[in-house]
């Protein structure tokens, strides 16, 4: 799907130039860059006074999904998304489960350039409904990430970002009609856990929830539930507490973490800990909540919120019955939040 061509660098949309240097007005890391020399993601230089994506049309990883992989549950169930990503993050989570990609140094290309109809035409050959930009930081490639989307949404794909929610307003409020949904990691509830674990803030990321609420577009969040790190009751209710104020509609995915990057040492998230988020979940009035990636019985299946009705049931990424109708539980005509058509 590649075509021929050289290693091109795109001029960044979010950028002012400040006394010190230039600032990248991306993310909330708000760097202030000096000539050739990267900010906090380390895929946006400074190029004779000018900020520069070194990623644009350079995917380093692209693959065709569930889009319960993602995971998206109300969102166009059993449908395959064509996901892509670019290297590099703007977050440095010492856990990271992608860190091979996310972490990793951005080293001289000689990849081909993919341009964005590409990536679009490839996932209409795949007979994919949607677009993910997914498995590293859609933020930091944000300029090819808006421009597949722009392509995406003029041939009748659909878009998804599966994303940190490190982004500032007005990116997000740019390329947000152009997004159908989104799955937001909130990986704890703690200032400090950011701080000190991810190398950012808590607040924005709450932000970015709130926003894009407000923008009507789907939001599903996950957080990944770490031993000793984010795991109390009391951190992973007022995680519950805060979904439920925004929306109780919201789909909170609780996965099972298990060793990785930096945390090697610190032990995998167990069966009945998993358990007891989704239950700490559900006593917020949070409607539906979801046990990921550690088999929980039913733990995938989606509910109707009103009769408890078995409405989609799930086997790992996969539907293996799908009840809704119209939008609606069919025993009790119940409305179930969500994008189905």
């Amino acid at each position: 799907m590649a075509t021929p061509g050289h290693a091109r660098y795109e001029r960044a949309r979010f950028q002012r130039r400040v006394q010190a240097g230039t600032a990248c007005l991306l993310c909330p890391h708000s760097c202030v860059i000096h000539e050739q020399r990267t900010g906090v993601c380390g895929v946006r230089k400074v190029i004779g006074g000018d900020l520069y994506s070194l990623v644009y049309g350079h995917p380093c990883s692209m693959a065709v999904d569930p889009i319960e992989k993602k995971p998206l549950f109300h969102f166009l169930p059993a449908s395959s998304a064509f996901s892509f990503a670019t290297l590099g993050c703007n977050l440095k989570c010492t856990f990271c489960q992608n860190h091979e990609i996310s972490q990793a140094r951005l080293e001289p290309r000689h990849d081909p350039f993919v341009r964005p109809e590409l990536i679009v035409q490839e996932a209409l050959a795949n007979e994919c409904a949607v677009i993910a930009h997914t498995y590293s930081e859609p933020t930091i490639y944000y300029e090819y990430a808006y421009d597949v989307a722009v392509e995406a949404r003029r041939c009748g794909v659909r878009n998804v970002f599966v994303s940190n929610g490190y982004i500032n307003r007005a990116p997000l409020q740019a390329i947000a009609p152009c997004l159908d949904a989104a799955n937001i990691d909130l990986k704890s509830f703690s200032e400090a856990t950011y701080k000190e674990t991810c190398k950012g803030r808590l607040g924005p990321v709450l932000d970015t929830i709130r926003l894009l609420h407000e923008l009507s577009v789907w939001l599903e969040v996950t957080t990944l539930v770490v031993p000793g790190l984010n795991d109390s009751p009391r951190e992973l209710s007022a995680i519950a507490e805060f979904l439920s104020s925004v929306s109780t509609s919201i789909p909170w995915h609780v996965s099972g973490f298990h060793p990785a990057y930096h945390m090697q040492d610190r032990d995998a998230t167990t069966r009945e800990g998993l358990e007891a988020a989704v239950r700490i979940g559900k006593a917020a009035g949070l409607e539906y909540v979801y046990g990921g990636n550690l088999r929980l019985r039913n733990g995938e299946n989606t509910e109707c919120p009103s009769c408890g009705a078995t409405l989609i049931e799930r086997e790992r990424f996969s539907v293996a019955s799908n009840r809704i109708s119209g939008g609606c539980c069919p025993d009790c005509g119940h409305k179930i939040a969500g994008v189905f058509a």
